[in-house]
């Protein structure tokens, strides 16, 4: 199975249609054994002309293709496009902007924000495990998500940029591991503590910050503080690692997207985690960008977003 190594031979490679379709076979299914979705028998046939397979049992929706059941289902755009355009969100480091990917593959900006959320649905990936135990250290920081100075009207500053006007991120890092970051919507009781019991084995070490909410993990973790006010690291107490994510995260947020609405925050943040978690293996080597795409492709099943879905903002972040 060949393996685009770049951004520009995954454009060439895809380019032919029929290796987007053997790609999309090889990846979905087993020893490129094809299933009917339906039934699940693999006596089908295929239809050169349509591009699809016919199931030979007798049966509803007995006519499919490699799109159906996944994020890609129901698009007129082809698969070429759509595998460049995963390719692309799955390793810019700062993300991929809709006008950016319009212009890369030749869709309407509308169609390339629609593609964007879509392939944003398949990073969202549920945690491998809890985070620390053993000698392993912890990282727990929060940031606030919202408008840069320069982008409101001088006049509306003081209204807009204060913290009550911004959303709230919290983030639980393993150092030299991953990250699991939540948004938070409700701060009159912001379930700080809930998530770190949630995402961290006990008896872990612990960096926080002063936040007094954190005190109640005292006998729980090894906790310990680094208080901003004096200094930002005290020996290996600090938050530097999370500080560095926040920083990624804005840089996209404010640089490559520009304007987010804050439901859609969540979305961008399973993004930028995705990369995150993806950018090492286990012995810490570099991933390489043609494996971070499969492992995107390797969770399109099952999560298909439609568009009335997408603007309907019902969707909650799931883990």
């Amino acid at each position: 199975m060949k393996h685009p190594r770049t951004l520009q031979q995954a454009v060439q490679y895809f380019s032919d249609p029929d290796n987007a379709l053997d790609y999309m076979v090889h990846l979905r299914w087993a020893n490129d054994k094809v299933a009917c979705p339906t039934c699940g028998r693999d006596d089908v046939v295929f239809l050169k002309n349509q591009r699809k397979w016919q199931c030979k049992s007798v049966h509803n929706h007995r006519q499919f293709s490699a799109k159906v059941g996944t994020i890609f289902e129901d698009s007129p755009i082809p698969l070429d496009k759509w595998l460049v355009a995963v390719w692309m969100l799955s390793n810019c480091r700062n993300g991929v902007s809709s006008y950016e990917l319009a212009r890369t593959i030749g869709v309407t900006q509308k169609s390339a924000w629609f593609m964007l959320h879509r392939i944003r649905k398949a990073m969202q990936t549920e945690s491998g495990g809890k985070l620390g135990g053993g000698s392993k250290q912890v990282e727990v920081d929060e940031t606030f998500i919202g408008a840069k100075a320069r982008n409101v009207h001088q006049h509306k500053r003081a209204e807009k940029l204060g913290k009550a006007n911004k959303a709230m991120v919290v983030g639980v890092l393993e150092r030299g591991g991953e990250i699991r970051a939540r948004v938070i919507k409700d701060r009159k009781a912001i379930p700080l503590c809930a998530l770190v019991r949630e995402h961290v084995v006990p008896k872990s070490s612990l960096f926080t910050d002063k936040l007094m909410t954190y005190n109640e993990l005292d006998t729980e973790f090894a906790h310990e503080v680094v208080d901003h006010a004096e200094g930002y690291v005290r020996g290996q107490v600090h938050t530097n690692g999370l500080e560095n994510f926040w920083s990624l995260l804005k840089r996209g947020l404010h640089g490559t997207y520009v304007s987010v609405e804050p439901f859609h925050l969540f979305r961008y943040l399973d993004e930028q985690m995705f990369r995150y978690n993806n950018r090492r293996d286990a012995d810490k080597k570099p991933i390489p960008d043609y494996v971070r795409f499969n492992l995107a492709l390797s969770n399109i099943l099952g999560k298909r977003l439609t568009y009335a879905e997408l603007t309907a903002k019902t969707e909650e972040q799931p883990f």
